[in-house]
């Protein structure tokens, strides 16, 4: 405890907020994913990710997730890794970005500790030991975002993960996981695509 208490986290959420000029929502929000496999739910940690929620939340709103194939699946005999969103290697992801107005492509890492009030940023876990004091860790159904940086997650692109995998905690900002419709997320391959993602509270 005294390890993770010793970090000076200083930066309010609100600061990142508006610099990347969005809203920042600290609730947790449920949004659906209807993909050509089925569909599935997946609640949004907005209490302890707040910068990570709002910045996907918007990419909802302004509909960058329709019809966008998920591009890359990495199959492992114990685990799958589940990539969507738009990829920088798509012809679509300037023209998106340059809809959206953002001159940035990524957001800052946003991690957070469970005896801490706000997330850290720009800052990753390399002692293991400290693992065990994260709110959130990669569980089946998890859903995080891509890393753009050593410190820096994608503004658009994001993963989900079938299964337990603590080699990647601390590492990558976890901001939801999967409540409904998980064996649709198994189902998924490289030819299925996002047809829409809804806000449902």
């Amino acid at each position: 405890m005294v390890q993770a208490c010793s970090f000076k986290n200083k930066i309010e959420p609100n600061y990142y907020c508006q610099k990347l000029k969005f809203t920042c929502i600290h609730s947790n929000k449920v949004v659906n994913f209807k993909t050509s496999k089925g569909d599935f739910e997946v609640k949004l940690f907005g209490k302890d990710n707040p910068v990570t929620v709002s910045n996907f939340l918007e990419n909802i709103d302004n509909n960058i997730y329709v019809n966008q194939k998920f591009y890359k699946i990495i199959n492992y005999p114990q685990i799958s890794f589940i990539h969507g969103g738009v990829n920088p290697e798509n012809k679509l992801y300037i023209e998106r970005k340059q809809n959206l107005n953002k001159t940035n492509p990524s957001i800052p890492l946003e991690i957070k500790f469970k005896e801490e009030i706000k997330p850290r940023y720009n800052y990753q876990i390399k002692n293991p030991n400290k693992i065990e004091k994260l709110v959130n860790t990669f569980e089946s159904g998890s859903i995080a975002m891509v890393k753009s940086g050593k410190n820096k997650s994608s503004s658009t692109e994001f993963f989900f993960v079938t299964s337990k995998i603590p080699e990647l905690d601390g590492r990558y900002s976890i901001f939801g996981k999967i409540i409904k419709g998980l064996d649709v997320l198994k189902k998924i391959n490289k030819e299925d695509y996002i047809k829409a993602v809804d806000i449902t509270n």
